[in-house]
């Protein structure tokens, strides 16, 4: 499968970045890409930096103007694509949600962001409320999409949840990045370490790993903090990990890569964590700690 990543900056000006992201989604297409990702919340700055009631007007209805737009886009290409946006499920309910959208037009389904992080710089708790559609692939012309949302990214539980009922690939959606008060060295070892993890996925279950993050500078609107700086770094892996491709920390990138969804197969055969696993041991996982 040919599989388009787009890694770009986010201006203030919606329209102006969904212009950009049309460009990137025509030349991933114009490259033969059947599968475009996107990175999490593409369609405005990461505004999760505050808490400000204002920006809750970001969100929008599933569908809605963004699947509209994006669905038309989709038909035109004859691409299937994976969006993540901002949904405003009912008055004062609203969700981090990842849609996948069918080479036709149509929403082949979505998946609403489980794990929800509330850090200095990422309030995404005041936002969000936690998902409630289960860890579930979403069928598509093109395959099972096993696909999850930035913070989800650091659990192998949703993961292995994913590789269980058939995912073929597993897709991270994501918006990461510094701290502009760590080292060098402490933030170079986070973004080793979101890397590792997301690799570890693929190894532990067989699987190839899309993962599509932002890059850029964007400031924090309150003044306590120097803003995020996003890492970019988006990768492809295959399923031993191995790297098939990573864009650069501070570059938009369009880029397509073609990835063997058939060495899932063969790398399973010669590493069987599925057949060896001691499930009936497994009972603690449900429990929030072992004392």
């Amino acid at each position: 499968m040919k599989i388009g990543i787009i890694q770009h900056r986010c201006g203030q000006e919606v329209e102006k970045n969904l212009e950009r992201i049309e460009a990137g989604i025509r030349e991933a297409a114009r490259q033969g890409a059947q599968l475009v990702v996107l990175q999490e919340l593409h369609n405005s700055l990461y505004f999760c930096q505050t808490e400000n009631t204002e920006l809750f007007d970001l969100a929008e209805t599933i569908p809605g103007p963004s699947t509209e737009r994006f669905g038309k886009l989709a038909k035109e290409l004859g691409v299937v694509m994976v969006c993540s946006l901002f949904e405003r499920r009912a008055t004062g309910l609203y969700h981090n949600t990842a849609v996948v959208i069918e080479r036709d037009g149509s929403i082949a389904g979505k998946y609403r962001k489980m794990h929800i992080p509330d850090d200095p710089a990422y309030y995404e708790k005041f936002y969000f409320t936690p998902g409630d559609l289960g860890f579930h692939p979403i069928q598509t012309s093109v395959g099972l999409l096993g696909v999850q949302v930035c913070w989800d990214q650091w659990y192998p539980e949703g993961a292995r949840l994913m590789a269980l009922q058939g995912a073929q690939l597993l897709i991270y959606p994501t918006a990461i990045g510094y701290e502009s008060s760590d080292t060098p060295e402490e933030q170079e070892r986070q973004r080793e370490a979101w890397m590792t993890v997301q690799r570890g996925h693929a190894v532990a279950n067989g699987l190839p790993v899309i993962a599509v993050n932002r890059t850029g500078h964007e400031p924090d609107p309150s003044g306590q903090t120097k803003g995020i700086q996003f890492w970019g770094s988006s990768f492809v892996a295959g399923p031993q990990g191995e790297i098939l491709f990573q864009a650069p920390k501070d570059e938009e990138t369009v880029a397509v890569i073609d990835v063997d969804l058939q060495r899932s197969e063969n790398v399973r055969r010669w590493w069987p964590f599925l057949r060896d696993r001691r499930i009936e041991e497994f009972k603690g996982l449900s429990k929030r700690f072992l004392d």
